[in-house]
């Protein structure tokens, strides 16, 4: 059965009640091969522009994935942002316009130097990416929910800023994602700790690859060969384990793809070969991997009904 929620704008038009629909649908989208699939379908009779009389397309709700980016959380809790230190330059999903591939330039409200409350700082943080949406065009004008529906949280002594849409991948073409780099001007990402950030779309692509140990090893062995390429380079860091042991060590040197030098000190178990593999450590994300934002049938009704809201004119 369908529910029925009655929206208002209370700062702005108090009064005027605008109806969003919430129902279960079940459809047959292109390039599914006639496959059904079932959705949550988020509807409103109301306008995007009233004047111009401008419907708003029924949001579906397939896929949970939303991209993510988050700060380091060594920055602390307070900042103290100053007119030199108050920019950052944001990329959700696949815009390319902006200032440079795709990235947009947010100038963060300041106080002088006098230190703001982090909670404080995300919500202005939210605000100037929304109001980003009002400034893409061409190719970019496609993201725009994407960026009017963004959300920034600060939460375990973390920024979050989550993309405003909703897909199937959190990397590739048709990604969800959230990238954030310095401002090549007044600069904060290292104060608010995006300057070692991690993101979805990084974790997402990448590739946990192993190989069987060719190789016994034991004593003083420093190489030994696998069966394989892992894609490994000198400096990178790998495991090595069987069913009982495990070592970490960092390659020293390489003969093609499949034969790994190392410092034989650090490897203090003893392996045989063809029972022991290795694996390439890459970045994870010490939450999860990668976490989902949206965990919640209640939180992923009320994204649609944020979408929704967001693109209705309450004038009348």
């Amino acid at each position: 059965m369908a529910i029925n929620v009655d929206t208002q704008d209370l700062i702005n038009y108090p009064g005027n009640v605008k109806r969003v629909t919430i129902d279960q649908d079940s459809l047959v989208p292109t390039g599914t091969e006639g496959d059904e699939k079932y959705m949550l379908n988020f509807s409103t009779t109301a306008y995007s522009d009233n004047v111009a009389r401008t419907r708003i397309q029924d949001y579906y709700i397939t896929n949970f994935n939303m991209g993510w980016c988050k700060s380091s959380g060594f920055a602390g809790t307070k900042f103290s942002l100053d007119a030199t230190h108050n920019s950052l330059e944001i990329k959700i999903d696949a815009t390319t316009s902006g200032i440079s591939g795709g990235y947009y330039r947010i100038a963060l409200d300041h106080n002088s130097g006098v230190p703001i409350d982090a909670d404080a700082v995300a919500s202005d943080m939210e605000d100037k990416i929304r109001s980003v949406a009002n400034s893409l065009t061409g190719n970019d004008a496609g993201y725009k929910l994407a960026y009017m529906n963004a959300s920034v949280e600060f939460k375990n002594g973390k920024f979050w800023i989550t993309s405003g849409s909703l897909g199937e991948h959190y990397s590739g073409s048709d990604r969800s994602s959230v990238r954030v780099r310095a401002s090549s001007v007044n600069d904060c990402s290292e104060m608010l700790g995006f300057n070692i950030s991690s993101n979805s779309e990084d974790i997402d692509s990448q590739q946990v690859k192993e190989a069987l140990v060719l190789t016994t090893v034991s004593g003083s062995v420093s190489q030994i060969a696998i069966d394989q390429s892992i894609g490994a380079s000198v400096h990178d860091c790998v495991i090595i384990k069987d069913n009982t042991n495990y070592d970490y060590f960092q390659i020293t040197g390489m003969v093609g793809d499949t034969v790994l030098s190392f410092d034989s000190s650090v490897v203090v178990n003893n392996y045989e070969a063809n029972k022991a593999k290795v694996q390439l450590l890459r970045e994870q994300d010490p939450d999860a991997r990668p976490a989902l934002v949206l965990d919640d049938v209640d939180k992923i009704t009320r994204h649609g009904l944020k979408t929704i809201i967001n693109q209705i004119d309450y004038s009348e």
